[in-house]
């Protein structure tokens, strides 16, 4: 991965006109341009995502028993970086199947959305996006197991098939039925599609719709490698998870300097890449378990790939792209435009793999608009969770 050169560019917020999201009618944000083609997948696992520690107070604790969710206690933090100071978000525990999960709500009344982030990355990495969206939304963002702040089971104590988009998918429908207690709308990044779309297919009657970010094409995914790599694949993924090689191979990726290198490949702005982000990405990397957790993602090449799902998908799917992308190439990306369940394809002009963060005042007026035209009047009745 060579690392990318850019020039920081000034944001401007764009309006987002309201239109009708029928098929073949556009959204156009600005210089953002839409397209409809079909995907051809270039997946990849490679940015050790984002992550982010917050500092809260204190948090909420839910216990799970008899599926029924109990509020132990609670602590709101006030959001770093909110451009509203009386937007609060708050950080709580969820008890799923004896395991803690980490996640962050804001937001008393309107739609519900469930945040799901990529891979290394935790649900920090919708900070732009939680305070902004909770101001007429109730919003979630969600630490998958084994990332962020929620519980890191050892691979070798769980099974070689547990950190796998099943398991997450399923964790996300729980988290709606135990928490949420809605149907609800899923923004997803990068890897995080992947586990929308498999929650989708799974239960649909959960998912109201799907907003796909710069969603992970899995280019190395066992069935697109060519027959006489598939050996040495499946011996190297030994290697990292069975010797010391692996250790040592996260001990140098999880360091300020790896982060911020690759931090700064994948954000096209570079001037978003700070000291603070960088510090944020790498402490949840830094506890117990992360190691082995990470190991074993980038030894998964199984399991369901984006142009397997998205033609199981019921519900309405919008798919945004930052065409600066170094990992996902947009001309692979605008093929998924083709598949029914999909009603746009648009793109983020100068920005990198993850739009909700290098420029969420882009991403955050497209999911209104998206929600907008898709959401049920019963979706705005208050909720106190």
């Amino acid at each position: 991965m060579a690392s990318t050169t850019s020039s920081v560019l000034p944001l401007s917020k764009p309006d987002f006109p309201l239109l009708s999201s029928q098929r073949n009618k556009k959204i156009i944000a600005s210089s953002t341009t839409l397209g409809r083609t079909r995907l051809q997948e270039y997946p990849i696992l490679r940015g050790f995502s984002k992550l982010h520690r917050i500092s809260t107070n204190g948090f909420v604790v839910l216990s799970r028993s008899n599926d029924q969710v109990e509020e132990i206690g609670l602590s709101s933090q006030e959001t770093a970086g909110s451009s509203d100071p009386k937007m609060e978000v708050q950080s709580r525990m969820w008890n799923w199947r004896g395991y803690s999960i980490r996640y962050q709500y804001s937001g008393n009344g309107g739609p519900a959305l469930v945040l799901i982030h990529g891979f290394g990355a935790n649900s920090d990495h919708w900070r732009k996006n939680i305070p902004v969206l909770g101001k007429s939304h109730r919003v979630y963002s969600i630490d998958l197991i084994g990332y962020g702040y929620s519980d890191k089971p050892n691979p070798q104590q769980v099974g070689d098939n547990y950190y796998t988009f099943e398991t997450w998918a399923t964790q996300l429908n729980e988290f709606c039925t135990d928490v949420v207690k809605d149907e609800a709308f899923f923004i997803c990044n990068s890897i995080g599609g992947v586990v929308g779309l498999q929650a989708a297919v799974m239960v649909p009657q959960i998912c109201k719709g799907i907003i796909l970010l710069n969603i992970s094409l899995r280019m190395l995914h066992i069935t697109k490698q060519p027959w006489f790599g598939k050996p040495l694949i499946r011996s190297f993924q030994s290697l990292l998870r069975n010797t010391a090689l692996g250790k040592y191979f996260y001990k140098n990726v999880a360091t300020p300097e790896s982060v911020r290198s690759i931090l700064s490949q994948c954000y096209h702005d570079t001037s978003q890449v700070t000291e603070e982000l960088v510090q944020k990405i790498l402490n949840p990397g830094l506890e117990p378990g992360a190691a082995e957790v990470f190991l074993e993602f980038i030894c998964y090449s199984g399991g369901p790939l984006p142009e397997e799902l998205l033609p199981q998908v019921k519900c309405p799917v919008l798919i945004a792209w930052g065409d600066k992308d170094p990992w996902e190439p947009i001309e692979l990306g605008r093929n998924y435009g083709n598949f029914d369940s999909v009603e746009d394809f648009v793109a983020l002009p100068n920005v990198g793999h993850c739009p909700q963060d290098e420029a969420p005042h882009l991403v955050n007026p497209l999911v209104e608009s998206f929600v907008a035209r898709h959401a049920t009047p019963s979706a705005s009745v208050s909720t106190t969770v």
